[in-house]
């Protein structure tokens, strides 16, 4: 199948076709005209970098995904490391992001917010304190 059918049924779009190919974590065969020319096992490659993708996996991680996934001889412990360090990674992005939301709101709170040159957040990013 021709490289926007193959987007189309991957839920991936024909540039980032590309891109994986570029970076080889696909290789499409080609046609006798010199087209892309994709698998139906492709397609399954391209709906597993999909999948991993969207639940925030690199395109390195990824790259160890499938490798896994195309090696008979993996070991399911190889695959639950790579999930639990990103578990552990999404973990601490959580938390950075609270501690982001307390901080902002903070920051919020100790602005007056009217027409007064005084501001407490500007003061406070800039090392001083104002209360």
């Amino acid at each position: 199948m021709n490289i926007s059918r193959a987007a189309q049924q991957s839920g991936l779009t024909v540039k980032a076709l590309r891109y994986y190919e570029s970076i080889h974590l696909l290789q499409p065969g080609r046609s006798a005209n010199g087209y892309r020319d994709y698998s139906e096992r492709d397609l399954e490659t391209l709906r597993f970098i999909q999948r991993a993708r969207s639940v925030g996996f690199s395109v390195e991680e990824v790259r160890d995904l499938l490798e896994l996934h195309q090696n008979p001889s993996r070991r399911s412990h190889d695959a639950k490391l790579l999930v639990l360090g990103k578990l552990e990674h999404v973990e601490t992005q959580l938390r950075n992001l609270r501690e982001m939301r307390t901080t902002l709101r903070d920051l919020a709170q100790r602005c007056a917010g009217d027409e007064s040159p005084e501001c407490a957040i500007l003061d406070r990013l800039a090392g001083g304190e104002h209360d």
